[in-house]
């Protein structure tokens, strides 16, 4: 999930500043280019964890929310469109799949780590918000856990809130497969693709069925771990050939994954991908250099909403809700085409400069998604909760204090976990490129200094270098 907040770039050259100046007033300034999905990120975070400090029990029509709209499966599914968005654009902006690897391993796994630590080590004797090292198989637990995988292998996730990061994975092995053979263009049809099957489907196929097969959680890891790091040390090597290997290993594994062994039910294992390929194909539409691919990127992604709200009301009952942890077809589908209301209104207000407040709490949210449910279970019994808060003062009084406490231990979390180990990324990624300087890993989109993919032709401001590029990104907190 990437951060963004206002921009710091360089003060322009004087030649660089006449070349901008026509242009200047027609574009909108990094900052508020970028802003929305600051925003969109940050409510998402902060609904994900008012969702689990179940805020709606603390309000007289709670209970009527609850039957019609989930604010947890909002705000996941608005982070999965914000990430369609985003993460191939990246990708492509780099030029490089090693570098994006690289920027991802140092963007996830930090704080997920210290995440992780901290909450052991904060978490009430015997409660059983983190699972890492609680599951009868500790060996299994950190493999999965540490692939990101787990969601897909029949093992409990280290942290509740953790079964996203393995769709966002999984969805990292799509889109690395898709670039290395020039096939990144299609995202709309590869939405219509997932949105049909999740359509058609529905529940017809069962989950985890390669674990039922294999009988054994420890066999399946051992089936799909070589295939895993073989795969990524492919796209690490820098090698056209073995960029391509890896990514075409990554890309059938996730495929085998979540077609066999999900553990959610069909359809919403891949509207899960669907959407966050609707989300590519917005981007798509916003940038396409023909009337023809707008139109096909439009159509696609009406197709993906459609189907969205189709398939809450055709499978999510029945027991299904179960498994989708909502209370029936009205709060699933309701949800799923808010948190696109939520991202066209973004989308639509991306011109405009947000408060400083949103940017800020877009920066901080992958904190926030990750530590707001230990710090729940930490803070409750210290202020005696539950039960709850009788009093409409007292209930106030509650969720201010674990909405200052999340936002304090996620910004801290950000500073200083967060922001030096993708530092520390960048200079690791530098160091590879000198030792194995990489050959056309980026086989489908033109360099950093080139033009956006399927940007309209036409005169263009002067292009920084890539690392330019990297830099000015990494000092705005909009890189990986």
């Amino acid at each position: 999930m990437k951060k963004h907040i206002l921009s710091l770039t360089r003060r322009p050259s004087a030649g660089a500043r006449g070349a901008n100046r026509g242009g200047a007033a027609r574009t909108a300034a990094p900052g508020a280019r970028l802003g929305w999905l600051d925003a969109l990120r940050g409510v998402a975070a902060l609904i994900v964890a008012l969702h689990h400090f179940d805020v709606l029990r603390l309000l007289p029509f709670g209970g009527f929310v609850w039957r019609n709209f989930d604010m947890g499966l909002f705000g996941v599914m608005l982070f999965f469109i914000v990430s369609g968005y985003i993460i191939p654009a990246s990708l492509e902006r780099r030029g490089d799949v090693r570098a994006f690897w690289i920027g991802r391993i140092f963007r996830i796994y930090p704080a997920l780590i210290a995440a992780l630590a901290l909450s052991i080590m904060i978490l009430p004797k015997g409660d059983g918000s983190v699972a890492l090292l609680r599951t009868g198989d500790d060996l299994a637990s950190l493999v999965a856990n540490g692939l990101m995988l787990q969601d897909m292998l029949g093992v409990i996730n280290s942290m509740n809130v953790t079964w996203t990061l393995c769709y966002e994975m999984i969805f990292y092995f799509f889109v690395t497969a898709l670039f290395t053979r020039g096939l990144h263009r299609h995202s709309g049809p590869v939405a219509v693709v997932c949105a049909a099957a999740a359509l058609g489907v529905g529940t017809a196929v069962g989950s985890q069925l390669l674990s039922t097969w294999l009988g054994s959680t420890r066999l399946l890891l051992l089936v799909v771990t070589p295939i895993a790091l073989a795969g990524l040390a492919g796209v690490l090597t820098g090698r056209r050939w073995l960029t391509g290997a890896g990514a075409a290993l990554l890309g059938g594994l996730g495929l085998v994954l979540i077609t066999l062994n999900g553990r959610a039910p069909w359809f919403q294992t891949w509207m899960i991908f669907a959407t966050m390929f609707a989300g590519t194909a917005v981007y798509r539409a916003q940038h396409a250099g023909s009337g023809r691919t707008r139109t096909l990127s439009l159509v696609s992604c009406g197709f993906v909403l459609v189907a969205g709200g189709l398939v809450g009301y055709l499978y999510n009952r029945g027991g299904f809700e179960d498994h989708t942890w909502t209370s029936g077809w009205r709060a699933w589908s309701f949800s799923y085409l808010a948190a696109w209301a939520a991202f066209g209104l973004g989308f639509l207000l991306r011109g405009r400069r947000f408060p400083r407040v949103l940017t800020w709490l877009g920066a901080i949210s992958f904190s926030v998604y990750l530590v707001h449910f230990p710090l729940l279970r930490t803070i409750a019994p210290l202020v005696g909760v539950p039960p709850l808060p009788s009093s409409t003062l007292g209930r106030i009084a509650w969720t201010a204090i674990f909405v200052a406490a999340v936002l304090a231990a996620s910004h801290l979390l950000y500073r200083l976990v967060e922001l030096p180990m993708q530092d520390l990324g960048r200079r690791v990624q530098r160091a590879v490129d000198r030792r194995w300087p990489r050959t056309a890993a980026g086989l489908a989109a033109g360099t950093v200094a080139g033009p956006v993919a399927g940007a309209p032709a036409g005169p263009v401001p002067p292009q920084r270098t890539a690392e330019e590029e990297r830099a000015r990104m990494v000092a705005a907190g909009r890189d990986g």
